[in-house]
């Protein structure tokens, strides 16, 4: 059944990278009752449209981290999660999802399809989590380039 607004946010567990949790640390939903959360789901580290995402998030986040919790995820190793950040000075943690079991979660482990070949991979999408842990937001496929002023636009609603 297709998650939508209103419903209880699945649960999650993942080791969250960067900002304050520097190398590593566990992290689930339930750590974040009373706070609103963003889990920004994408493709891959160091791909020109999630480094985009990515770099847009850092540089409006004066703006976002009053507002939010936000978490990026990915099946990208913790290694790899490691490298982006340093890379492109991102300010926000990521979650590193090897198993795709939050994507899975939240039905973002979806077959795609690339010059005619099939394969499993991430969908661009972002959950917005109120303080009471439903979802209050979906921004469906989103383009790299409108993803912030959309979600400002649904934090803002």
């Amino acid at each position: 059944m297709e998650l939508k607004i209103g419903d209880p946010a699945p649960y999650f567990k993942a080791t969250a990278v960067g900002g304050i949790y520097g190398g590593g640390q566990e992290v689930k939903l339930p750590d974040f009752a009373g706070s609103t959360l963003v889990l920004y789901f994408y493709p891959k580290n160091d791909t020109p449209g999630c480094t985009k995402q990515a770099c847009d998030l850092r540089d409006s986040w004066r703006e976002l981290e009053s507002k939010v919790e936000l978490f990026g995820v990915s099946n990208d190793s913790v290694e790899s999660h490691v490298k982006f950040i340093k890379k492109h000075g991102l300010p926000f943690p990521l979650l590193s999802d090897p198993k795709h079991e939050i994507m899975e979660a939240y039905q973002m482990w979806v077959e795609k399809s690339m010059y005619g070949k099939k394969y499993m991979g991430s969908e661009r999408t972002t959950y917005l989590i109120g303080v009471d842990q439903k979802i209050k937001a979906i921004l469906k496929k989103v383009k790299p380039t409108e993803h912030v002023t959309l979600l400002l636009k649904a934090l803002s609603s």
